[in-house]
């Protein structure tokens, strides 16, 4: 293509998947694979009995009907042939293992008495215990396939047929490095058995190259009627040579281990010679030694089967250390901050005497040209005396001018040069000109009583931070409404719990409060981290102040309105929580306050914010495995208990917060989908943190849609995309 000009218009450069976003899309699909894949290995193996409707049976060869148990019918060209083993010889055979119980005791037993037998085994459970198969081919035994997945394959397509058969002879290739031409038919029985809809099958796995083994003396095991029964029935009579049907797994096959145990001597003792199948007819050997690519297929398939198992073992442990994170967390906010809802709404309580002077409010603002009007406006009717500080961190689009031309009284401007959000803090700090700081975002909008209800515990002279209530402004959307829920329960509902645990991990940027000395003891707001907010509470507890939350202290801000924002958020502060953590990380070894913060409150602030939110999916994960594989209903039970319990928790914290239940209604969506999204932010973070990377502060769009008024926000006009403080 070319331009006007007749040059050539250069290609637009392709969009790529960020890398930040493809490493955890990789272990995502990776879990799902292998849990998948464990799944697949897991089928549920029915029994081998089964009652089926009567089929007609004119189509079946009378001489397979009234032959032995043993039909080859390899040869196209010849009809079918039905093979007797010959007189005095004994062939066991054991079906659906192996078990990794009951056919070690079972080879144990044969090696014991010196006999062989025949191992039918389904490619699920010799995909899971190779070494049983491996085990079996190097004592003398031999091994036939039993389908992959025991369906009955008269009703299933010729399609179906071969993949049961492939994928059998794949797990015995990567267990034992074999090929078998030895098969038996799932729900198989006596040869007079045979039906016109299982007959077909049989002619045509013969065709493939199989000899099909049923049987002629069952033992009926499975029924479990005990020792002397099963040997009963085990022996043929009158000195015939027999197949006969055991198990060595599908349920307690101890009667069985038990019965061989005195049955092989027994019938060793009347000239019986107990041999594999080949043996037994002097035929060829069944097994063909399996090499090239197709025994690096079969060995990569049994890998990946013992990864998975591996995996899925260690996933099974997560999930149980989530369960008791998530109940532990839930009856914890139950418990206490019902304490301290109570406590803080008692006739009568007081934090101390009221704080009535004069505070200082500090707005950080980089680019807030759309938001700070509203902003400052809302500050000027607060009912308590305040001194606002604007801080201008280099913005381009006008927002001090904007601030100047109000020329509201008691509002200041303070110009820096792009510095970040902790210097224009700081900044605010040293032109402050009263000893209570309150912080607050340039697109975040107080209620006029916010102000008062957040400085009065300061009425304590041992408090030195509080906590506002953070409100979503914008939650008319589905990723607002989902937001609105994860404030009202997910942090309000926790700083109450942590407020009387006296482990308060974060002071909001949107609305907090500090006692100016303490911010000076511990050196101001620092850049060390990106989640600056979480790192000067932490900085506070270990200096021995008190954190506490003010319920009353509301304040509404806009919450990221896209996945894409959002995403950036969550990203700067799920990284910057763990930096936070890992620099308070002395805090552990320390004594006095320090040592307790590090103590009680890392452990949980780790547990529960780090380490809960990053395993929290399991439960989805699960879900969807339960679905897939089963159970299914209780599957299905389970997770609705699950989401049942965080209903409860979350129709508390909107009953304490005193918020509309409506918005719950998209709370089990949110299980599904929003939870999945914070999951791969904090796997990302965590990515992140293990690789060394640097993150740097995430542009957000803002509309302008929270407004100031009286006791709440409103919508006002949508504007054009900013940055946070840089």
């Amino acid at each position: 293509m070319t331009s006007r000009s007749g040059r050539r218009a250069a290609p637009k450069p392709r969009r790529r998947l960020p890398m930040r976003y493809l490493l955890p899309s990789l272990l995502l699909v990776a879990l799902l694979a292998m849990l998948m894949l464990r799944g697949y290995v897991h089928s549920e193996i029915l029994a081998d009995h089964r009652v089926r409707p009567p089929v007609a049976a004119d189509k079946v060869p009378e001489e397979i009907i009234k032959g032995g148990p043993v039909i080859d019918a390899r040869d196209r060209g010849k009809p079918a042939k039905a093979l007797s083993v010959p007189r005095k010889k004994l062939v066991l055979t054991f079906d659906d293992g192996p078990d990794p119980k009951w056919t070690p005791k079972v080879l144990d037993k044969l090696k014991k008495h010196r006999a062989h037998g025949v191992f039918f085994v389904t490619g699920t459970m010799a995909a899971r215990h190779p070494d049983l198969v491996e085990r079996m081919v190097k004592e003398g035994h031999e091994v036939g396939l039993h389908t992959f997945n025991h369906p009955d394959l008269s009703y299933q397509s010729k399609r179906r047929i071969d993949w049961e058969l492939s994928q059998n002879q794949l797990s015995l290739a990567g267990a034992a490095g074999i090929r078998t031409s030895l098969f038996r038919p799932p729900y198989s029985s006596f040869p007079d058995a045979f039906d016109n809809a299982s007959w077909p099958v049989t002619a045509y796995i013969g065709g493939r190259g199989y000899i099909t083994v049923v049987n002629d003396t069952d033992s009926e095991d499975w029924k479990r009627p005990g020792v002397d029964k099963i040997i009963e029935r085990a022996t043929p009579r009158g000195g015939k040579g027999a197949i006969v049907l055991m198990h060595d797994s599908g349920g307690d096959r101890s009667q069985t281990v038990a019965a061989l145990d005195r049955f092989i001597p027994q019938l060793q003792s009347r000239g019986y010679e107990f041999a594999g199948l080949t043996e037994a007819m002097d035929a060829p050997g069944a097994h063909t030694p399996v090499t090239g690519f197709d025994l690096w297929k079969g060995r990569a398939f049994v890998s990946a089967v013992g990864v998975s198992e591996k995996a899925t073992g260690v996933l099974v442990v997560g999930l149980a250390v989530i369960g008791v994170l998530v109940f532990a967390r839930f009856g914890l906010m139950l418990l206490l901050s019902g304490v301290h809802a109570r406590r803080v709404r008692q006739r009568g309580f007081s934090w101390g005497p009221p704080v009535i002077e004069p505070v200082t409010v500090l707005v950080p603002a980089y680019n807030e040209a759309k938001c700070i009007e509203n902003t400052v406006r809302s500050l000027m009717s607060s009912d308590q005396p305040v001194e606002v500080i604007v801080i201008d961190d280099g913005s381009s689009d006008g927002t001090a001018r904007i601030v100047e031309n109000l020329r509201l009284p008691g509002v200041r401007v303070v110009r820096q040069h792009n510095a970040g959000k902790p210097a224009a803090l700081n900044r605010g700090l040293a032109n402050a000109r009263y000893d209570i700081i309150v912080m607050m975002d340039g697109d975040t909008v107080f209620e006029p009583s916010t102000v008062r209800e957040l400085v009065q515990p300061f009425g304590d002279p041992w408090v030195g931070a509080v906590a506002g209530n953070a409100k979503v402004g914008n939650k008319d959307s589905l990723i607002g409404a989902w937001q609105h829920i994860e404030y009202v329960m997910g942090f309000n509902l926790d700083r109450r719990m942590y407020d009387v645990m006296r482990c308060m991990p974060t002071i909001p940027g949107a609305v907090g409060a500090f006692r100016r000395s303490a911010l000076e003891r511990v050196g101001g707001m620092s850049d060390d981290t990106l989640a600056e907010d979480t790192d000067i509470t932490m900085a506070l507890h270990r200096d021995g102040w008190r954190v506490v939350y003010a319920e009353k202290a509301r304040a509404w801000t806009e919450a990221p309105e896209t996945v894409q924002q959002l995403w950036s958020q969550r990203y700067r502060w799920s990284y910057g929580t763990m930096q936070a953590i890992w620099k308070h990380r002395r805090a552990l070894i320390e004594r006095g306050p320090s040592g307790r913060f590090g103590r009680v409150g890392l452990p949980l602030v780790s547990l529960f914010m780090v380490l809960a939110p990053l395993l929290a999916p399991l439960i989805d994960v699960f879900l969807l495995y339960g679905l897939v594989f089963g159970p299914t209903q209780k599957t299905v039970a389970a997770w609705l208990g699950v989401l049942a319990i965080q209903a409860v928790c979350a129709a508390y914290a909107f009953r304490l917060d005193r918020e509309r239940m409506i918005h719950l209604v998209s709370l089990p969506l949110q299980q599904l989908l929003y939870r999945q999204l914070m999951y791969v932010v904090l796997l990302q973070s965590w990515i992140t943190a293990l690789t060394g990377g640097r993150l740097r502060w995430q542009k957000l769009r803002r509309t302008g849609v929270v407004g100031a008024a009286p006791g709440g926000a409103i919508p006002g006009q949508r504007g054009r995309e900013r940055r946070p403080v840089a």
